[in-house]
This record gives C-alpha cells, structure tokens and sequence, in this order.
C-alpha cells in the first residue's frame, strides 16, 4: 500500500540536525528536479525578500519565511514526518504509533512537495515554504513543473498494491494515476452528515475536519496493520475499523475509486 499525502503549509523549526543531504531523499530519480527547484527558490528569496514574498503567495506577517529559504542548503534537516504539522499530521500522530506501526509508515507514506516533488516521512528535510500552486519566474508553475518528473518516477513507486491518494487539488495536479495504477488507487472525500429539524439527512463536505478524518483514517490502518491490495478491499478494511464508506467501481477499468466516508461528527 502506497499513501499519498498533501504536506502542510505550517512546518516545524528546521532544529539543529545536520542539513539536507539531497542525494538521501527518496524518488532519487527527482534529483535534478529537486536542483532546479532548489536553486531558484533559495536564488528569489536572497535576491530580493519582497518580490519573493509575493511569489510565494506570503502576507506580509510572514515575511520571515523568505529568510529561511536563503538557508535551506544549511539549516538543520529533521525526518519529513516532524517538520510538517498540522491538522491531518496531529490527528495521523505518527511519534505516538508504536514501533511496527511507525515501520509500516515509513514504508508506505509519500508527501508531496512543491519544493521536493514528493518525499518519504523519514526523508531528512528542512523547514521550508513553497507550495505547490507557486509559480516561479523561471520554472514556472510547480504543479506543472513537476507532471514529467513525476510521471517518470511515480508508476515504479505505486509498486503493485494500493495506491491511497489523500491528496489536496493542487497536490493532485503534480500526478495522475494513469492505466493500471488508475484502477488500483482510491481518493477519499468526507462528508458530513446531519439531521435536520424535519428529519432530513443533509450531507455536506468539510474542509478542516476533512483533514482531520484523513489523518485518523491512515492512523488506524497503520497501528490495525492493514495492507488492502486495491480499492475494494480497502472499503472492506474501513468498515471494520468502524467507518461508515459508500464506495461504487468505476463504469470503465483503468479509472480511480471515489470513496465517500460519512461522518456524523466532526472533530
């Protein structure tokens, strides 16, 4: 099982720990993408901190994200898995998964990156800030940028079980599951279910306990060691871990799973 995760825009602190070892990250076959992006990320953010700010898509609070691109040649790197936080990451609390659990995170989780392309959790990373959806001045718009790297390196990395992409819209656009890797990956949309004053179910999608339902979901499968072979028999996996899925094949062969998990609390 192969899971692909969005990263988060917040990150923790780079640390202390020695700095980035590029020729150390997984896809290694992303290497001399990795370069270019690098290089004319930390190249804006030196030159000139205000157009750099802008490229980014910064407000003026956070300013002092450029400043740390300038050192992510030098800065500590930490595992992946401790520099991104936020909502899916808490609720997927990986230092808390016991040992085998966190051995099968390793193995299985992949996070998509506008700077890196796409790294493993225990790849040794800086903090950073450069989303997908940047576009810059010479490499253009990363989510593009990226779709021949990725095509190039993604089919030997879905190996040949499940393909579990949980990724946000624009993470997704960096890759798209083609032919046979299509008919084994399955997406995930989470809806909200509630019952009106006239006994009415209404359903809505959430967006921040969308997150949050992603992590636990990926969570649960890790620390129950599941290891689903391709969309239908993840949705006989997710009912037995109690979650309530609706989930249809798709009318062609080679077209990716829809799975709708349907959650009467948020949290």
């Amino acid at each position: 099982m192969l899971v692909l995760l969005p990263p988060s825009e917040g990150k923790a602190a780079s640390g202390s720990g020695a700095p980035l070892k590029p020729e150390s990250l997984s896809l290694p076959g992303l290497a001399g993408a990795r370069a270019a992006v690098l290089d004319e990320l930390v190249e804006l953010c030196a030159a000139d901190e205000e157009k750099a700010r802008v490229v980014l898509g910064l407000s003026e609070g956070l300013r002092g994200e450029v400043a740390k691109n300038v050192d992510l040649r030098t800065a500590g790197a930490r595992p992946a898995g401790e520099i991104y936080t936020g909502v899916l990451y808490d609720a997927l609390g990986l230092a808390s998964l016991d040992a085998a659990a966190r051995k099968r995170a390793r193995e299985s989780l992949l996070v998509f990156s506008g700077l890196w392309g796409a790294v493993g959790i225990a790849d040794r990373i800086p903090s950073y800030r450069c989303s997908m959806g940047v576009k810059l001045p010479g490499l253009g718009a990363l989510g593009a940028y990226w779709r021949g790297p990725m095509a190039d390196a993604m089919p030997a990395a879905a190996g040949e079980g499940l393909v579990l992409d949980l990724r946000s819209s624009a993470y997704a656009a960096a890759w798209k599951p083609k032919g046979e890797v299509a008919g084994r990956t399955a997406t995930v949309r989470v809806l909200h279910s509630q019952i009106d004053e006239d006994g009415v179910e209404k359903r809505s999608v959430v967006s921040h306990f969308n997150k949050a339902t992603k992590g636990r979901i990926v969570r649960d499968l890790l620390a129950a060691g599941a290891a689903p072979t391709g969309p239908a028999e993840l949705v006989g996996v997710l009912r037995d871990l109690g979650y309530v899925v609706e989930a249809a094949a798709p009318a062609k062969a080679g077209k990716v799973w829809a799975l709708d998990v349907v959650v009467s609390q948020i949290h």
